[in-house]
């Protein structure tokens, strides 16, 4: 057995995990692919376009908040099992969005299916994050970043599925997204029938108020405040009444916050995980919020087919680098908060980098220098509230990875889709008001925030002015395509001052733990 782990099936169970969020990769890597598609048969907005994708990761929230909450009371196999069956049915749900279909309709089952894609990797998140911290004690970081180095795996192959069978063999976007089914079918394989160790805390017999108690109103008005935002643009469609929607979920997000102060004792909690969770909402929006785009921002800017290109490359550098964490750790002396501040600087640079690329060769470097730098957020995230605060058990990093998720959904690929759209009508107007005008698209207008709505160009006509060949296109397509990738350029500018905050919060750390000695793991009993 490995002298790292505390049961005969360690290993197992953590290729199963890795296998589970290898499909959620998949599954995210061609949705990203193929919102192109979406644009091109429905007519969406950059925005709209976002709000779908976030829609993965709002439910991602709920999947892996609540099954955290429950994944101690009524184990592993059964969420499992649920996530595994809503794997299945979002692909169904997905595939209801038909060409020629009403685009309100459209959006409905897209958005829809989306949801239960995102809920059920919610799901298995909660049940492999802490089931790795739990068999890998004393190596946290290093296994948590092995875990994860399944989620770039799957984007190399979503991308792989969109270059390959999208582009050179001309597949529909259903028969690609088909295609993660496949893993999903091997992780339930690999999990079934399989024995689960119990975490720390539960062994101890820690209840959930004391599970909680670390999260506290602090922690929990972090949580709940990421749920207000979730809740206001669910409702306020449905209620037709902004005000009334807002009032809706801020009594939702205060009556979930009185219990966790209730269950918890009214403790207000411990403020660096408080501090760690806002910190992971950054993470967030800042990777999974850019992965959600990247490849259609470079694609713009060059090609789409080298667009999937170097998605792909930037993918599989994450993956391959995600293995080095101990090496890192151990050789290079590098601890995991300082470890943080370093890739928060590098992916900073790398994202003010790939807003200049203008040919393959340098966009390859760009995309290295920024591949590195976002590279272990979220599972060093993971691994630091798992070192520090044992107590919480499957709770903490559950609900961080709810929080880094919803993040991702309402500010992260809603946001980028808004800059994308604001941008480039800026950026068209600026040469040609008239122009800009006629190209103004007839939909919604695009909305983020409290940010000023913005009517975006015609996303059907820009994608169709795109696959032009340049020499063949008119002055206008011209111009308008040259707007586009400008406002694409000004969207990862704006982007990099995400982790530009995050790597003052990361050396702020550094010198917090540096005050009380130093950065080390604790123990249940010393973390009371």
């Amino acid at each position: 057995m490995n002298p790292d782990a505390i049961a005969p099936n360690a290993k197992r169970l953590l290729w199963a995990g890795f296998t589970a969020i290898l499909a959620a990769g998949t599954g995210f890597g061609i949705r990203g692919g193929i919102f192109a598609n979406w644009a091109s048969d429905f007519g969406f907005t950059g925005a709209q376009l976002g709000a779908i994708g976030g829609a993965g990761f709002t439910s991602f929230c709920f999947g892996i908040m609540i099954g955290g909450l429950v994944v101690d009371k009524i184990g592993y196999g059964k969420l499992v099992m649920a996530a595994f069956a809503l794997h299945v049915l979002s692909a169904f749900i997905t595939f209801g969005a038909t060409k020629g279909m009403d685009s309100h309709l459209a959006y409905q089952f897209l958005f829809w299916g989306m949801f239960a894609f995102g809920a059920a990797n919610g799901t298995l998140e909660a049940v492999a994050n802490p089931l790795v911290a739990t068999l890998f004690p004393n190596n946290r970081n290093h296994y948590l970043n092995i875990l994860h180095a399944s989620w770039p795996l799957g984007m190399v192959f979503g991308g792989i599925v969109g270059w390959v069978l999208g582009e050179t063999f001309k597949w529909g976007w259903k028969e690609q997204l088909a295609v993660y089914l496949l893993p999903t079918i091997v992780y339930g394989v690999m999990f079934f029938g399989q024995k689960f160790p119990k975490s720390e805390a539960s062994a101890k017999g820690l209840k959930l108020g004391e599970m909680l108690k670390d999260v506290g109103i602090l922690g929990g008005a972090v949580v709940c405040f990421m749920l207000y935002l979730f809740f206001e643009g669910t409702l306020a469609p449905l209620v037709g009444n902004a005000m009334a929607a807002k009032g809706i979920a801020a009594g939702i997000s205060l009556v979930l916050l009185g219990s966790i102060a209730a269950v918890t004792g009214f403790s207000m909690g411990h403020w660096l995980l408080c501090f760690l969770f806002i910190i992971h909402a950054l993470v967030g929006a800042v990777e999974l919020g850019t992965d959600g785009w990247i490849q259609n921002i470079t694609g713009a800017i060059l090609d789409p087919t080298q667009g999937k290109i170097l998605f792909v490359f930037t993918s599989l550098m994450m993956f391959l680098l995600r293995f080095c964490a101990h090496f890192i750790e151990t050789r290079l002396g590098l601890k995991p908060v300082g470890l943080l501040a370093v890739c928060a600087m590098l992916a900073c640079l790398g994202l003010n980098l790939v807003s200049g690329i203008s040919a393959f060769g340098p966009a390859l470097g760009a995309l290295l220098v920024y591949a590195i730098g976002k590279t272990f957020f979220w599972p060093t995230m993971l691994a630091v509230t798992s070192d520090r605060f044992p107590r919480t058990g499957a709770v903490a990093i559950s609900l961080m990875g709810g929080v880094g998720m919803m993040s991702a959904g309402l500010i992260g690929g809603p946001g980028l889709g808004y800059a994308k759209d604001r941008f480039a009508a800026e950026e068209l107007a600026k040469v040609d008001p008239k122009l800009a005008q006629e190209w103004k698209g007839s939909g919604d207008p695009s909305k983020f925030l409290g940010f000023e709505p913005v009517q975006a160009i015609d996303p059907a006509r820009l994608e169709a002015a795109k696959k032009v060949e340049v020499a063949k296109r008119s002055e206008a397509e011209k111009q308008v395509v040259e707007a586009d990738i400008r406002g694409n350029r000004r969207t990862l500018k704006v982007d990099s001052f995400i982790p530009a905050t995050m790597a003052i919060c990361y050396l702020l750390l550094l010198v917090y733990f540096k005050s009380i000695g130093g950065y080390r793991p604790l123990t249940v009993d010393e973390a009371k």
